[in-house]
């Protein structure tokens, strides 16, 4: 069996109606399914590496939080 890794968004009419034909077709034959892998974006990925690192911060209240953020 080989692994085929396809990206379709699901938002646009092509990405549906392509998505549907997939499915479509896995009723009729065995030995195919869709494995939905959700990939964070690199802005997540930084911040999941930021947090494994330890550079986070503690607030006491939204006040607090405004402040540190700059905001």
């Amino acid at each position: 069996m080989e692994t085929i890794k396809l990206k379709i968004n699901k938002r646009t009419s092509y990405g549906k109606a392509l998505l549907e034909l997939i499915k479509i077709g896995i009723d009729e034959k065995k030995g195919v399914e869709i494995v939905d892998e959700n990939e964070p974006n690199s802005a997540t990925i930084k911040a999941i590496e930021d947090v494994e690192k330890g550079k986070t911060f503690k607030v006491k209240n939204s006040k607090d939080l405004f402040k540190e953020l700059g905001i």
